[in-house]
């Protein structure tokens, strides 16, 4: 007999008599997709730009991208955000990242409607679409669009995937994640990798076991449930990692340098079709010198820069091709629509010289060659956090201009594969229709006939704002539906309408050329400025005979070049885009409203999970005090008491030898270490670190505060040191840890994790300011200081 069902939320269908005999049952209908309904998979890459990926005529070879372009469709007109967060959250839902409430990344989240980090419920993600017809729905790797004081295990975790219409979830919250020593989350809960880089452990192949794990454990106990899968790839976001084969697999394959790069793939994406045959490449990035002035050290460093970086993408697409045999091994494959996309243009966040430590880019600090040539063969492996020089941002967004974070058509315009083999009839062709990344959501909807839901969870819904592009998967020649599309981010502007596009870079064109009218880059943004560059700065591209950006008609037609301003105007008004806002780095250390009132103590328990390095205590600059309550064991004991971060900067408070020890690692590029003149006496013991600031902070030179550095058992001061620099603005993505060091070891003294074989009653970090103020403490404060002094005569 048929199972009767009803609708939930519907009369009860069946007969209810005073019998079962009499009675007859029925059930509520389960969410169950349409039969045939195909699987969904977003592939989202990171900081890859139009140039690098084979399939795109760039010389990183990502065979299994090139197969789904092979038997799907390569879009050559696609667009993103410009930067991480904001371009991942118009891919979820649909909506402008300003809609999104993401005008930045989470990290440097500002009190504005358009930039307060937090996506508002009535924007819904594709997840919480999909979820309740019948899909399941899972994430691997990176989410970076819930704001980062919420990114702790106190949650709140509703604008974790959990929290937003995914089911299963293994990967990492914020912004950036080391391929050796990751901070993961599964499901709403931290997690320790089980494997060491010694072991092999490698990040991206961790995530696509886990991708692959979801997909079988549901294919296996409901086999015609379809899902959605977002994978987020760590590839080929800083820090630039990759296993040691994979690098050189590329020896000598990019000794020809950026600038030969680019004519190469230049010329092999007008072969493939993806730029017209007439094209012209911009000039040469005036922020980016001639690959023929760079000394031969110059050119071995940064060719090999570039091997790690193709190394690592390579690398991600071979685990990805593990997921595409997995879903042809189970039949699967045909009916998956898969969407690859990367969140941005190739990154220069390396700077001119590129840097063994991307920290030191968000410190201000410079590297120089001679920093890093002496560890040249350790880029890419456990104890780098790299990033290539922005030559080959420049190259590896060819045939583009500029790069991430600008909205010059290289920061925003990506490649783009669409897969779906039973849903398209002539694989292997281009799609040159305008469109943006706001579009794959209703596009997908399109594709199933879903239409959007009027409410999720209760919450009333916002229009979506992307247009749907399903109608040229069979029409090449089919009409462009999406005609006008705004960009900002950081200060820079563009609009692209029916063709044309107008631009305005801050601090300029260039930082060179902003350089010339007194800007620097991450500058604030004045009336004065906006003043100047609205009457003068926008450049006018026709991009429909001239997809580079190669040559302004600003002064040809300047009527078109006013109407482009004005209607940016009216879609940054629309989209909650104000106040402009110029600034970065500096945008992390704002004060953000926290699940908890404002407080100046933290206390710390050994043996906890990991804080997230944005929910650390806010020590930098600024007087503090670190004081831990100890048993120590006759005998002794050693191992981390209190760690913050790993080998590109941080905190270690440690025993080791019997000595009490305090480094400060400033940005991977020096270590200061204060050290108790005794050993730890056993029994009860109460330690304590202070830091008083001597020095103010000079944070766009790459400066944090000098201080004394101090040490104290049960009050009595033990060490005393000047301490000459400290951490100007962020010590990175590694948290704290108590009672070991976490991931990677901060100082190269211990390897992590290095537990403390004592025992730790409670950790107290205090920000207050209220240190010790005894005469010993001043007495000796002035003695070392005057020994500093006459030490430097």
């Amino acid at each position: 007999m048929p199972i009767v069902e009803f609708e939930p939320g519907t009369p009860f269908a069946g007969v209810i008599g005073r019998t079962v005999e009499e009675s007859s049952p029925a059930w509520e209908r389960m969410a169950r997709a349409p039969e045939g309904a195909p699987n969904v998979i977003f592939f989202v890459l990171d900081d890859v730009g139009y140039g690098q990926m084979s399939p795109f005529g760039g010389l990183v070879e990502t065979p299994n991208l090139d197969r789904l372009a092979k038997n799907g469709l390569r879009y050559t007109n696609m667009h993103t955000a410009a930067i991480c967060s904001p371009s991942r959250s118009c891919i979820l839902t649909g909506r402008n990242h300003h809609s999104n409430h993401i005008a930045c990344i989470t990290e440097v989240a500002t009190g504005f409607p358009g930039s307060d980090g937090r996506m508002p419920f009535e924007n819904g993600m594709i997840s919480e679409i999909l979820k309740p017809q019948g899909y399941n729905t899972f994430i691997t790797g990176k989410w970076h669009v819930a704001p980062s004081e919420d990114s702790s295990p106190a949650g709140p975790y509703n604008r974790w995937p959990i929290g937003r219409g995914f089911e299963r979830f293994y990967g990492w919250l914020g912004c950036e994640c080391s391929s050796w020593y990751p901070e993961l989350t599964y499901d709403n809960h931290p997690v320790e990798v089980e494997k060491t880089p010694e072991q092999g452990y490698v990040l991206d192949e961790d995530t696509v076991d886990h991708a692959i794990r979801f997909i079988l454990d549901a294919h296996i106990n409901a086999p015609d449930k379809p899902f959605l899968l977002y994978h987020a790839s760590a590839a080929g976001k800083s820090p630039h990692h990759s296993p040691r084969e994979w690098i050189e697999k590329y020896n000598g394959k990019f000794d020809m340098g950026w600038d030969e790069y680019r004519r190469i793939v230049f010329e092999r994406q007008k072969e493939l079709g993806i730029v017209p045959a007439d094209a012209k490449l911009p000039p040469h990035d005036p922020d980016v010198p001639e690959w023929s002035s760079l000394s031969d050290d110059q050119k071995r460093l940064y060719a090999r820069m570039m091997q790690v970086y193709a190394g690592f993408v390579s690398h991600a697409d071979h685990q990805f091709g593990r997921i595409l045999d997995t879903l042809e091994k189970i039949g699967e494959l045909e009916n998956t629509l898969i969407m690859v996309i990367s969140d941005n243009g190739a990154s220069a966040e390396g700077g001119t010289q590129g840097k063994f430590s991307e920290m030191s880019f968000a410190n201000f600090v410079e590297e120089t060659d001679a920093d890093i040539l002496p560890r040249i063969d350790e880029l890419g492996g456990p104890t780098s956090y790299g990033h290539y020089p922005w030559g080959w941002a420049m190259a590896g967004n060819t045939p583009f201009r500029r790069w991430k974070r600008e909205v010059f058509r290289g920061g925003c315009t990506d490649a783009f594969i669409l897969h779906w083999p039973a849903g398209i009839k002539q694989p292997g062709e281009l799609r040159t229709q305008y469109a943006h990344i706001i579009d794959m959501v209703p596009t997908v909807l399109d594709l199933l006939g879903i239409e959007p839901p009027k409410s999720i969870a209760g919450v009333e819904q916002a229009p979506i704002e992307g247009v749907s592009f399903a109608h040229t998967l069979n029409d090449a020649s089919a009409p462009t539906h999406h005609t006008t599309q705004y960009f900002e981010m950081l200060g820079n502007r563009a609009i692209d309408h029916d063709g044309w596009r107008a631009v305005c870079g801050w601090p300029g064109p260039s930082i060179t050329e902003g350089a010339k009218k007194g800007r620097k880059l991450f500058d604030q943004i004045t009336p004065g400025d906006l003043k100047v560059m609205d009457a003068e700065e926008w450049q006018l591209f026709n991009i429909a005979e001239d997809p580079a950006e190669s040559r302004d008609l600003a002064s040809e037609h300047p009527d078109k070049l006013r109407e482009l301003i004005d209607l940016w105007y009216a879609e940054a008004e629309k989209y909650h885009v104000f106040p402009l806002d110029g600034t970065l780095a500096q945008r992390v250390l704002i004060e953000r409203p926290h699940a908890t009132k404002a407080r100046e103590q933290y206390v710390y328990y050994p043996g906890l999970s990991v804080v997230p390095s944005l929910n650390t205590p806010p020590i930098l600059n600024r007087p503090h005090s670190i004081t831990a309550e100890l048993d120590i064991p006759e005998g002794g004991a050693e191992g981390v008491i209190l760690a913050q971060a790993g080998y590109t900067g941080g905190f270690t408070l440690y025993v080791q030898d019997g000595l009490l020890h305090y480094v400060h690692n400033y940005v991977g590029k020096a270590l200061h270490e204060v050290v108790s003149d005794k050993p730890l006496p056993s029994g009860p013991v109460t330690v304590r670190f202070e830091f008083e600031v001597t020095t103010p902070p000079k944070i766009r030179e790459g400066l944090g505060a000098a201080g004394l550095g101090q040490l104290y058992f049960d009050g009595k001061l033990v060490a005393n040191t000047e301490i000459p620099v400290t951490t100007p603005n962020f010590f990175g993505f590694e948290g704290l840890s108590c009672g070991y060091d976490d991931g990677a070891a901060v100082v190269p003294t211990y390897k992590s994790p290095f537990p403390f074989t004592g025992t730790i009653h409670k950790v107290t970090v205090d920000v207050s300011g209220d240190l010790f103020a005894d005469d010993d403490h001043r007495n000796a404060h002035h003695e070392a200081h005057a020994a500093t002094l006459l030490a430097r005569v």
